[in-house]
């Protein structure tokens, strides 16, 4: 395994734009039990609402 059981977890990413990848990355992280904090993004495209698919706090640097 790459992750420990109920290890804490940032998802760390470039961009945020229909949520797809985060949300794939989430579930997972969820199948090996891992903790995800959040989600971190440099650019978010906030018209495409990708953010609405994500159940963990969500930070980005830039927002479009």
């Amino acid at each position: 395994k790459i992750f420990l059981e109920n290890e804490k977890v940032l998802i760390v990413d470039d961009v945020l734009a229909t949520g797809g990848t985060a949300k794939a990355t989430y579930e997972l992280c969820q199948q090996v039990k891992t903790k995800v904090v959040g989600f971190s993004f440099f650019i978010e495209i906030g018209f495409l609402k990708g953010r609405e698919l994500l159940s963990a706090p969500i930070h980005s640097l830039i927002l479009r």
